[in-house]
Parts: structure tokens; C-alpha cells; sequence
């Protein structure tokens, strides 16, 4: 058994070797330079209103580009947001954004919306982000550049995340010292369809021979399933250089633990592999049974490693809140334990007002009643 943990803790502070690696890599990335700059449509489904959801949207009428349209879809014109989205238009008359009511019925109503803002893009170019994602100026010039190559078939962003709450600086910690570096590590091991929903750029002509956005309404993880079938024809998906931020709004610890509970849910049934192998990269865990097991030498060196791993990570993504607590992060790893071990029992979760079941390949099957009492399988958003 020894030898065993030798091993699976010779393998963890490999991955935080490879994560710190990723990680100053993606520092020292610089902008590509070049004159590209084609129209894009801007989709942005919205639905209730996000903290710091003016600023987000604002950033993006800000943009220093030469054209470029700015399209928020509803579900319904009673929603919360709508007075905002108005303000936005009438604040900025010379920019082309609109407000657009997308019904469309689909499992997953975000993707719903898109397919209502699709149809009403104009552009060749479409860029796809959450409604609380807050940009820089500089944003499209940037983000649209590797779509000149042709090998490119999708281009996405990593993000930091802010909170008001001690629960949810929890989770945005996580975001940065765990989560994005994991995304940064996959290229490295042959992953090819990944994307956040952060931003997803890529063209029109692309997404109508993938299917279009219908291809992905019955999927909770439609960032993903977008992702894979724009890159099933053999083109790459290219991870900017640019850094975007999100406002978590999770209130307490209970809604952080529900979130990362069908976060992590998502992810087994979208990627059943590598949700398996997720524990070795919670150096925390490995540290704990190697001091349990008489290895205080290799306790150190895992905790050492996954501290600047840490450190690292708020460094490259320009956050400084998450390099100060970089010695949480072995705590993280024993909370990320627990999440994914809590990920493996259940399948049915809360997504957008309704219950629904997920299927083994990712999903959502709405359930028709009205759950009552959901007990411990059902991991609220």
C-alpha cells in the first residue's frame, strides 16, 4: 500500500509540475498581431439579473472595433434584466445592439435563447458569452485573431471570478487555483474540444455544418458539446491569451456546495474519463494520507508544489486575491475531494427554474412534476 502511495503521489506532484508549467506558458503568451477584424455578431442569452450585470454588458459596447453588433435574448420581456439591456440601447445610440425575445422551447433554455439569436446575427463571425462576463476595450480585436488560420475552428477564453460573499470568494479561489489551470493542462494531454462559456468566437458557416445550435439544446453542457463538434472536423480550438471575469453570486456555503456539486455532475457526463482521474490532481489529499503514512518528505514536497502551483495561477490570470491565499489551496483540494465524490451519486439537478434528469451522455431530460422534496441527489445552481 505504501508503494502505491508513492506512486499515485509521484503522479499528483507530476500534474502540478505540468499545471505550473501550463501556467507560465500562458503568462508569457503575447497578442498576435494582425489586421483581421471581420464583422461579429455578439449572442449573449441573459436570464435574471446578475450582479455587476450593467458593467458586464457595458464592457462589451465599449468594444474598439469596427463592426460589430451586440444581440441579448430573453426567454420571456418580463425578465429582470430587461430594464437594463433598454438603458444600455438608449445610452448608446451609435452602437447596433438590440434586445431580442427568444421563446423557443429547448431542455436547456440557454441554448434555446441562442437559437433565437441566431437567427437575428447578421455577421459571418459569432462570439457566444455569459451574461456576466466583463470585458476588456480590446476584447474582439484579440479574440477574433485566430480565426484567420483555418485550422481554427473555435477560439475561448479562461476567466477570474470576483464574489461578494465568503462562500463565494470560496468558489472563485477554486476557479483560480484549481479549475482554470486544469483547463490550461489539457491541451498538453491531447484534449481538443474544449470551451468555456466565457467566450466561444467562431463561423457562422462552422456552427450550420456542425448542426447549428439545435445540435446542442438537449445538453446541460452546451459549451462543451459546441466545442467538440466544431472541432470534430479536425480543426483546433485555440485558448486566448485574453482573460475575462465573472461575478459569482452565490450567496452561502450551500449554494457553492449545490453549484459545485452539478458542476461537477456535468462534467462526469460529459467527460466520464476524465472526471475519474480528477483526484490526482488534489496534491491536498495525496499530502494528508502521505503524513497519515509516515512520509512527511513527500507530504512537503506535495504541498510546496501545490501552493505555487496556486500562486501561479493568480499571477497568470492577474488576480492577486488568489495568489494571497495560495495556501488554501491544499484545503481546496480536500473540498474538491468531497465535491467529486458527492459528483458520483444522483442525477438529477435543478437547472434554470426546473428539475431535470441527466442522461448518461450529458442530457437533460425535464422531469414533468414538481419535485417536492428533492433529497440529497438533486444539486441546486
Amino acid at each position: 500500500m505504501t508503494t502505491l502511495l508513492i506512486v499515485l503521489a509521484a503522479i499528483a506532484l507530476a500534474y502540478q509540475l505540468m499545471a505550473m508549467a501550463a501556467l507560465l506558458a500562458f503568462r508569457l503568451k503575447r497578442p498576435g498581431s494582425s489586421r483581421y477584424s471581420p464583422p461579429i455578431s455578439i449572442l449573449k442569452p441573459v436570464r435574471g439579473l446578475d450582479e455587476d450585470f450593467d458593467e458586464a454588458i457595458r464592457s462589451h459596447a465599449a468594444q474598439d472595433y469596427p463592426e460589430y453588433e451586440i444581440l441579448l435574448g430573453v426567454a420571456s420581456l418580463d425578465d429582470p434584466a430587461v430594464p437594463a439591456i433598454r438603458r444600455l440601447i438608449a445610452e448608446n445610440p451609435g452602437r447596433t445592439i438590440r434586445l431580442i425575445h427568444c421563446p423557443t422551447p429547448a431542455p436547456n433554455g440557454k441554448v434555446g435563447v441562442l437559437i433565437g439569436l441566431a437567427r437575428e446575427a447578421r455577421h459571418p463571425i459569432l462570439l457566444v458569452n455569459d451574461s456576466d462576463i466583463s470585458v476588456p476595450p480590446d476584447y474582439l480585436r484579440r479574440v477574433v485573431v485566430p480565426l484567420r488560420r483555418p485550422d481554427v475552428g473555435l477560439v475561448t477564453c479562461v476567466y477570474r471570478a470576483a464574489a461578494s460573499s465568503l462562500a463565494g470568494r470560496w468558489e472563485a479561489f477554486g476557479i483560480a487555483a484549481d479549475f482554470i489551470p486544469s483547463t490550461l493542462v489539457a491541451p498538453m494531454v491531447g484534449v481538443r474540444e474544449f470551451g468555456l462559456g466565457s467566450t466561444l468566437v467562431f463561423r457562422r458557416a462552422d456552427l450550420d455544418a456542425a448542426g447549428g445550435f439545435e445540435a446542442v439544446a438537449e445538453y446541460i453542457a452546451d459549451d462543451y458539446q459546441l466545442a467538440k463538434r466544431l472541432t470534430q472536423s479536425g480543426r483546433k480550438a485555440h485558448l486566448s491569451e485574453v482573460v475575462v471575469e465573472t461575478h459569482l453570486s452565490d450567496p452561502d456555503w450551500r449554494a457553492v456546495w449545490r453549484h459545485q456539486v452539478r458542476w461537477a455532475r456535468t462534467i462526469r457526463v460529459s467527460r466520464g474519463d476524465g472526471y475519474a482521474g480528477l483526484p490526482v490532481t488534489h496534491a491536498g489529499l495525496w499530502a494528508l494520507l502521505c503524513l497519515a503514512a509516515g512520509l512527511p518528505a513527500h507530504a512537503l514536497a506535495l504541498l510546496a508544489a501545490r501552493i505555487a502551483m496556486a500562486f501561479l495561477a493568480g499571477l497568470a490570470l492577474a488576480n492577486p486575491r488568489s495568489s494571497a491565499l495560495c495556501f488554501l489551496a491544499p484545503l481546496w483540494d480536500l473540498w474538491a475531494c468531497a465535491v467529486w465524490v458527492a459528483g458520483w451519486s444522483g442525477n438529477k439537478i435543478e437547472w434554470r427554474g426546473g428539475f431535470s434528469l441527466l442522461t448518461s451522455d450529458g442530457r437533460l431530460q425535464p422531469l414533468a412534476e414538481n419535485v417536492a422534496n428533492p433529497g440529497q441527489d438533486v444539486a441546486l445552481p
